[in-house]
């Protein structure tokens, strides 16, 4: 079993949406009994409070569901527990480093990397383009999951 972690800074949109729809591709591709998804925060801001209302209706129109779903914050403890931790920009991936004092195994990854960019996810509470972090995080874990699934 995989186990891969998505991080943003406050856990309540691009984080969360990566997780739900890297649930939802591994399960279309009846695959989910291979991965553990979860996400968590780089800071303490959002700290158990939902995913943001724009991000819940944004993936209830598209069948997901992220009711339960509260903001946590990743512990350096995360780095030996997860086998992929993924950030969503360059900021996350300087905090995540802080947090758990390296990426000695190179664990950490931006997610667009997967899609072969080079570039962050925007984050949506500044942008308010909620429809641009769909798919660049569609985007991202459907490159994600063709690198982890072994070829038919």
């Amino acid at each position: 079993m995989r186990r891969i972690l998505f991080v943003c800074l406050g856990n309540i949109c691009r984080s969360p949406m990566a997780e739900f729809v890297m649930k939802q591709l591994a399960a279309q591709a009846g695959a989910s009994d291979q991965f553990e998804i979860a996400s968590a925060a780089t800071s303490a801001e959002e700290l158990g409070n939902g995913v943001y209302p724009p991000v819940r209706r944004l993936l209830l129109r598209h069948g997901i569901d992220p009711a339960g779903k509260t903001a946590r914050q990743m512990t350096r403890s995360d780095y030996a527990y997860y086998d992929l931790l993924i950030g969503m920009d360059r900021e996350n991936l300087r905090q995540m480093h802080r947090i758990c004092g390296g990426d000695p195994a190179q664990k950490m990854h931006l997610l667009l990397a997967y899609a072969g960019r080079a570039d962050g996810i925007s984050d949506p509470w500044y942008t308010r383009d909620f429809e641009q972090t769909w798919r660049d995080v569609q985007e991202g874990c459907r490159g994600l999951l063709r690198q982890l699934l072994p070829a038919d």
